[in-house]
């Protein structure tokens, strides 16, 4: 179903919805994401997305009759951008780097947060709709999404060598991070704003893989780690808090929780309804229980048609497992008002 009710979309966030900017900030030292077989199912080629074909804010933008978003760096000083930009970079934190460094003396693997791609955005919109009348026009038929960002806060921190305990301790910080950054957008002119939560991290094969245990109790009747999904539903709940607090700041404004977890739980409990085989292991990766163990490159061992599996490369998901989350927000009850009802 086509839309057709926003003009473009402006998206921000990490690796789930990257289409090509880390791709392109290491276009001098490529790596796997680049090659095959990323890219192998829909575009036939690497796009620089972590999947085998479309991410997730892919199919919002065909469900709205718009092209594919453009990654906002190769065009960052020229591009018009006439449909949008997407602003997510892979391994992108909401807080910054220099926060993690300075409270717990910790080094985050990547530089990338959500105040550079939003002083990013702001200098792409001071370029094309300059001045306050121009942008705010420019974005009151614009579609936000901002996000999935979070995440990889807790993905960088969580090991069996450091405390669990810690990042209940930071996610009041990185949701309030989240929430400021939907209120600058508002701030700017955006009128419609979707805020993706957390998915079921106790589901993902590379948490499965580093926190087995031979302790049938900490799993769940789905064989997911409990204990991490209870922390990615910590997460939503105050995120969820979080826009009930922007909503009433902002009446103006429609701000949409998108359900990722939920969405993505649909295939982890009725994982044949969607044509996936076991939600639980990678498609592209190594060995074992989850298909684990080696990093997804073109040595590694494609496990069978990826339409089959819900993830991907033991991390990021499958263009199949996208299709599902997406069409839970566009089309179902998996976001405040179906997107596709939204404008």
């Amino acid at each position: 179903m086509l839309c057709g009710c926003f003009k473009r979309i402006f998206s921000f966030g990490e690796s789930i919805i990257d289409t090509g900017n880390a791709a392109y900030a290491g276009r001098n030292n490529p790596g796997p994401i680049m090659q095959l077989p990323y890219g192998m199912t829909y575009f036939h080629r690497p796009t620089g997305r972590v999947s085998d074909g479309r991410v997730i804010v892919d199919f919002y933008a065909q469900a709205l009759g718009l092209p594919l978003l453009p990654p906002s760096m190769p065009q960052a000083g020229t591009g018009q951008f006439p449909t949008g930009a997407n602003f997510a970079v892979f391994g992108s934190l909401a807080l910054s780097p220099d926060y993690y460094k300075t409270k717990y003396n910790f080094t985050m693997p990547m530089p990338w947060c959500l105040d550079r791609q939003l002083d990013s955005f702001k200098m792409v919109l001071a370029r094309i709709a300059p001045g306050e009348a121009a942008t705010k026009s420019l974005l009151g038929e614009s579609l936000v999404v901002m996000g999935e960002i979070g995440g990889n806060d807790y993905n960088f921190w969580f090991s069996p060598q450091r405390s669990r305990e810690i990042p209940d301790k930071y996610m009041p910080d990185v949701v309030a991070r989240i929430g400021a950054g939907v209120q600058e957008v508002i701030d700017l002119g955006a009128r419609t704003v979707l805020v993706p939560g957390n998915f079921p991290i106790g589901c993902v094969p590379a948490y499965l893989n580093t926190f087995r245990t031979n302790n049938s109790t900490y799993y769940d009747e789905f064989h997911c780690l409990k204990w991490f999904n209870d922390f990615s539903q910590r997460h939503n709940q105050a995120l969820k808090q979080e826009i009930s607090r922007l909503k009433a700041q902002n009446p103006g404004a429609k701000i949409f929780y998108a359900d990722y977890y939920g969405a993505a739980m649909e295939f982890v409990k009725n994982p044949h309804s969607h044509g996936i085989d076991d939600p639980l292991v990678a498609c592209c990766s190594g060995s074992g229980p989850y298909h684990t163990g080696k990093s997804c490159n073109n040595t590694a061992t494609i496990w069978g048609d990826p339409a089959k599996f819900a993830s991907w490369d033991q991390i990021h998901m499958t263009e199949k497992a996208y299709s599902v989350i997406a069409n839970g927000v566009l089309n179902g009850s998996y976001a405040d008002t179906p997107l596709l009802q939204a404008y």
